[in-house]
């Protein structure tokens, strides 16, 4: 019979704050790989930001970008038209409501942004690779859980329900 060992609450604390240290220089260097690719792309970082999210959950009305954005919506025009400028995506008429305007990313600059890209993401593969399926189930529900955490506390900040420091 195998015999576990009790979990030692200070090792625990101290491999989740070498957890958050990671997470945060994580979040750090793809700051500034986004802010290279930016400049790059000659994109500001708020528009790769809400490219991204048209991209990956669009078409999209500009006051649900705008929602998942937390960005105001007249911010919002100003980004939508740099980059409608700029080709990147296009803005059209909803077939079920002629009045409504949805917004998508044209596909054909797609490349430019994997191309720049590359680099990190044959890394990651790379990474991955050294881990079996089990363990990258794991990692991948570690981030899922993580960006929903995120997401949840964006928006109690948002809606002024987060903790505040005392006065």
């Amino acid at each position: 019979m195998s015999y576990v060992t009790p979990e030692d609450p200070r090792t625990r604390r101290q491999l989740a704050s070498q957890i958050k240290d990671a997470l945060r220089g994580l979040h750090n260097q793809l700051s500034m790989l986004n802010r290279q690719v930016g400049v790059q792309l000659a994109l500001k970082d708020i528009d790769m930001d809400c490219l991204d999210h048209i991209s990956r959950h669009g078409p999209l009305s500009p006051s649900n970008l705008a929602r998942q954005a937390g960005l105001h919506p007249a911010t919002l025009t100003g980004i939508l038209d740099r980059l409608e400028q700029a080709g990147w995506i296009a803005r059209e008429r909803d077939p079920a409501d002629r009045r409504a305007v949805t917004v998508r990313a044209l596909p054909d600059r797609g490349g430019e942004i994997y191309r720049l890209f590359a680099g990190m993401n044959s890394a990651v593969d790379s990474i991955c690779a050294e881990y079996d399926e089990q363990q990258l189930k794991l990692l991948a529900d570690f981030l899922r859980r993580t960006t929903d955490a995120g997401l949840v506390a964006t928006r109690d900040l948002t809606s002024g329900s987060g903790d505040r420091p005392a006065e």
